[in-house]
């Protein structure tokens, strides 16, 4: 008989979908502690902008990943993947079940399917081209080398991520082959752990409409004066940290690039079309389980008795 795995539960979807709440009640139910998928909620100062869980919002439901980094610091999907399992690690030496949550599903993969990301061989040469492109030719021109060498990429990374823009390139380069397709193949993978893979959804245009009202939402709660901040702090357009949605647009006001009128309808724009590549990202994923929350007529209580039901068929818990 083969040794039981640990068990793993993952609550994502695309951003201002719901996740947060369901998140902390589904921990509460099964004895769970909360690991952030989130490329933006590791740093510090950096609140509103990245929709943070506040202190009373996670109901004393530990969290990780979350006010890690200085805005200075730079976080991948590798270093990601190290602090993940650690965090794993420690949650199961407390006798509890890790809950994933969050939207990066590149995050969620490596985590889940235990991706080898040795084959970089350490020589930064064509990264460093790369990176000189970008600075001189714009993130476009970068963008479009992209769309020629791997145009499927191009529906999950969008052309402002120039780390994964020049990561999946580099991997074009190296290896021959698309990022696309070694994405694909490590889906194929055999996850070390008994998991269950939730994607919470809603209807397009209700999401964008819940996208819309957290932007104003931001604004109302002073993003502007957040990221002047940053920007006395040091933080400039270069940093990994200041190129997340919400940061750089507000930053180029700051910097007299653009109206404010016009950094807030960019917020929304970039954000409904990155809130489409989560989904295309999250439909391709072959252990999904999708939650329609229309089909639980937006009952979150409905829903939670619905993950655990699954979980428990599954033997998780």
């Amino acid at each position: 008989m083969s040794e039981r795995k640990n068990p793993l539960v993952i609550l994502t979807g695309p951003t201002a979908v719901g996740k947060t709440a369901l998140s902390v009640a589904l921990a509460k139910e099964i004895g769970g502690e909360i690991i952030s998928a989130d490329s933006m909620q590791v740093y510090r100062h950096m609140d509103i902008g990245s929709a943070k869980i506040t202190t009373a919002e996670t109901d004393g439901i530990p969290h990780h990943l979350i006010d890690i980094l200085e805005p200075s610091e730079a976080f991948n999907v590798v270093l990601f993947q190290r602090l993940a399992i650690e965090a794993v690690r420690g949650i199961y030496t407390r006798g509890h079940i890790p809950v994933v949550a969050g939207g990066t599903g590149f995050y969620i993969q490596a985590l889940l399917y235990d991706i080898d990301f040795t084959e970089n061989d350490g020589d930064t040469a064509f990264r460093r081209r790369l990176e000189e492109i970008a600075a001189s030719q714009g993130r476009e021109a970068l963008y479009d080398m992209l769309r020629r060498v791997d145009p499927e990429s191009c529906e999950t990374i969008h052309a402002n991520n120039v780390k994964r823009v020049i990561r999946a390139l580099e991997f074009y380069e190296k290896t021959g082959a698309k990022i696309s397709e070694h994405n694909r193949v490590q889906r194929q993978n055999i996850s070390p752990y008994d998991f269950a893979y939730f994607v919470l959804n809603d209807d397009r245009q209700k999401l964008y409409g819940r996208i819309e009202a957290r932007v104003d939402e931001m604004l109302a709660r002073g993003l502007v004066d957040e990221v002047r901040s940053l920007k006395e702090m040091g933080c400039t357009a270069d940093m990994v940290s200041m190129q997340g949605l919400g940061y750089k647009e507000i930053l180029a006001y700051l910097d007299g690039k653009t109206t404010l009128e016009e950094a807030v309808c960019r917020i929304k724009r970039d954000t409904r079309h990155f809130a489409k590549r989560q989904l295309t990202w999250f439909r391709q994923e072959k252990d999904a389980i999708m939650l329609d929350k229309q089909a639980f007529a937006y009952d979150d209580a409905r829903i939670l008795t619905h993950m655990t039901k699954i979980l428990r068929e599954k033997g998780i818990i």
